[in-house]
């Protein structure tokens, strides 16, 4: 039970302070006139001034509080290094237990896990919460069990007591990381590009430790061995060997005594782009679809377009004298047989054999295909005839050969089957509403797939690889009406725009592939198409070298996927039969293996905002000690808390020092003495 006098007005205190300052002057002015009774009045002043104040003696039941003491345990990654989640573990039971034994205390024991995605320690998130869940006016200190690295004190609170860290670690820890201070998104395939390196040793660092071993993969392959300074940026010039995504691993040997080597990896994943597409456009005579090539191939500003068209044939007797049929001379010997390597592709657009370019050069060009260039062939009626590309030294790597007829007849061009599931022409809208073509020239297809067909499901486009190269045939020279709109139109930009970027091997064009793709996270997409018409499960080799065997689900037509949650970091490993692919999960450097040698530097502001303190658990565990409140709060092997003395009111009673019956009593007798005090001496 604890008692105080308090004061509850009758009137508002401006009213009293008046009111006491009239009876003071009228009390002052008696005594100034020699009246007798002015004490007596005064006092019967005072008595009312007293009662209007409302004087009470209050009583409450008071029940004490306990303190509440939080103990945060970092669980993060950087405290599974070492020993440390064992002097956590040891720590933490021993606090307890001490704290448990003090009187009137109480733990509330915080775990502090890994932040979501890449974010670090978040034991300044997880410190907010608990205080939101306990009344502050209780908190009578604050220890965290962590090495102190900790990634979120921009969100630190004004704290009620003091922070005292208990630094796990040992003074001998020290440990060794790969940086990677410049890594660009993507680079130009076969140009070099220049990524800066860094190899950083800090804590305890042994003596002699001015050099490390560097080995780089690339998309999991067997890697190459260097030996590059430590402490030092590293320019490193990598050139990228295909397009899409390049994935670089760089892997520092492991020495001796250094704290983990998770930080020793790093991986960089960069997209492989053509920095020009070159293009040759060889048109055998000027048609409405000439102009449809031209219109495609300069619409794409990263395509270097050289057309070369037969304007007048050779055979053709009109009188026109030689000097005056060409400006200048076509390069035809520099382009078909020097520099046709320099080529991406090679479109052959209504040509026919009229002796202008020799068996030598086309020779030449089928050499080129073998050798891993592509060659597509849009065929006119001039390919059925005696004329034709196909009995030429082309014929040997063209996928379908001529039978010498040509129909003339409406027609719409169709998917085929084994064309719903080829990237080409697979989720091309709208075939029912395509508008027709008008010739197909009828081929008997020898090799490769067939995509397309026209009339009576005879091929219309046919693809095919040779050796290392790629050759199309398209047997008719009519999809110009498509981009003219006729019947509507169909789909012919996407169509060409997707043939001349599968015959120059895009990644993402591939009929028969394995990929993964980052979703967000440590999740990504496995993703397979196949022409087949079922893959088996693709097995998964995680970082630690564990597998695990996925079933895919078909989405659609020769496409499969299914969504992987990856257990940790690192480069995945993706299999299905004679398809394989890497893919790299987590950030390049982890956030939470930045730093890991154990220091107090970042908390240490948060904790000298309450004169807490910071302590190494290798030199035992510290005392506790009560201290005043803006006293400092830690010392040489001990660490303080603030008892609050909180407490809970259960009852509360009041009662009135002057009664109205009594301050009547008190008032009237002594107003009535002081004049009769008065009346007596006069």
């Amino acid at each position: 039970m604890t008692g105080e006098l308090l004061f509850d007005p009758l009137i508002p205190w401006p009213a009293v302070a008046a009111l006491a300052a009239l009876a003071t002057l009228a009390v002052a002015l008696a005594a100034w006139r020699g009246l007798s009774g002015w004490g007596l009045r005064g006092l019967g002043a005072l008595v009312i001034l007293g009662a209007l104040s409302g004087p009470v003696y209050q009583e409450e039941d008071r029940a004490p509080l306990s303190d509440i003491v939080l103990l945060l345990e970092d669980k993060s990654a950087s405290q599974m290094l070492s020993d440390r989640p064992a002097q956590t573990a040891e720590a933490a039971e021993a606090l307890a237990a001490r704290l448990a034994e003090r009187p009137n205390t109480e733990v509330r024991r915080v775990e502090v896990p890994d932040g979501e995605g890449d974010a670090g320690t978040q034991l300044m998130t997880a410190l907010n919460t608990a205080l939101a869940e306990e009344p502050r006016a209780r908190i009578a200190g604050i220890i965290a069990l962590s090495d102190g690295q900790v990634h979120d004190t921009d969100l630190a609170p004004d704290l009620p007591a003091p922070l005292h860290l208990l630094m796990t670690g040992h003074s001998t820890d020290w440990d060794r990381r790969l940086i990677v201070r410049n890594a660009p998104a993507f680079a130009i395939i076969g140009e070099p590009v220049t990524l800066t390196l860094r190899i950083e040793d800090s804590g305890a660092v042994p003596p002699g430790s001015l050099s490390a071993a560097l080995q780089i993969a690339v998309d999991g392959g067997a890697p190459q061995s260097f030996t590059v300074p430590v402490g030092q940026d590293i320019d490193l010039p990598v050139t990228l060997p295909h397009g899409g995504r390049n994935v670089l691993q760089f892997t520092v040997a492991t020495a001796e005594g250094e704290l983990t080597d998770r930080n020793n990896t790093a991986l960089i994943q960069m997209n492989g782009v053509r920095d020009r597409l070159r293009v040759l456009l060889v048109s055998g005579e000027p048609h409405a679809g000439g102009r449809t090539w031209r219109n495609l191939l300069k619409s794409d500003s990263s395509v270097d377009l050289v057309h070369f068209t037969i304007l007048r044939p050779p055979e053709k007797q009109d009188g026109v004298p030689v000097g005056e049929l060409s400006l200048i001379a076509f390069p035809t010997r520099e382009l078909f047989l020097e520099k046709i390597d320099d080529f991406d592709l090679i479109i052959f657009d209504r040509y026919r054999r009229r002796g202008i370019l020799p068996a030598l050069y086309l020779e030449n060009v089928a050499r080129y295909v073998r050798d891993g260039g592509a060659v597509l062939v849009a065929a006119g009626p001039d390919f059925a005839t005696a004329d034709s590309l196909y009995r030429s030294p082309l014929g040997a790597i063209l996928p379908a050969s001529p039978t010498a007829r040509v129909i003339e007849e409406r027609f719409r061009p169709k998917v085929t089957d084994l064309g719903h599931r080829h990237p080409v022409t697979a989720d091309l809208a709208g075939g029912e509403t395509w508008g027709s073509w008008l010739r197909q020239v009828d081929v008997t297809p020898d090799r490769g797939t067939t995509v397309m067909t026209g009339v009576e499901d005879r091929p219309l486009l046919v693809l095919d690889r040779v050796e290392k190269g790629r050759v199309a045939l398209l047997a008719s020279d009519h999809a110009w009406l498509w981009t003219r709109g006729y019947e509507g139109g169909g789909p012919q930009l996407d169509l060409l725009r997707r043939l001349a970027h599968w015959m120059m091997k895009e990644p993402e064009l591939e009929e028969e592939a394995l990929w993964a793709e980052v979703v967000t996270g440590q999740t990504m997409r496995i993703i397979r198409r196949t022409l087949g018409d079922s893959v088996g499960p693709v097995t998964v080799t995680r970082p630690d070298g564990t597998t695990e065997e996925l079933a895919l689900n078909e989405v659609a037509p020769g496409h499969y996927e299914r969504l992987y949650q990856g257990p940790s970091i690192g480069l995945y490993r993706l299999s299905e039969g004679e398809q394989s692919s890497v893919i790299g999960l987590g950030p390049a450097a982890p956030r939470e293996f930045e730093q890991t040698v154990a220091s107090d530097a970042a908390l240490l502001p948060v904790i000298e905002a309450r004169r807490g303190g910071s302590l190494a658990l290798e030199d035992g565990l510290p005392s506790l000690r009560d201290v005043r409140e803006g006293r400092p709060a830690a010392g040489r092997g001990w660490i303080g808390l603030t008892p609050r003395q909180a407490y809970e009111t259960r009852d509360v009673t009041q009662m009135a020092l002057l009664p109205a019956w009594l301050v009547l009593l008190m008032a009237a007798a002594l107003i009535v003495g002081g004049w009769l005090r008065e009346g007596r001496r006069s």
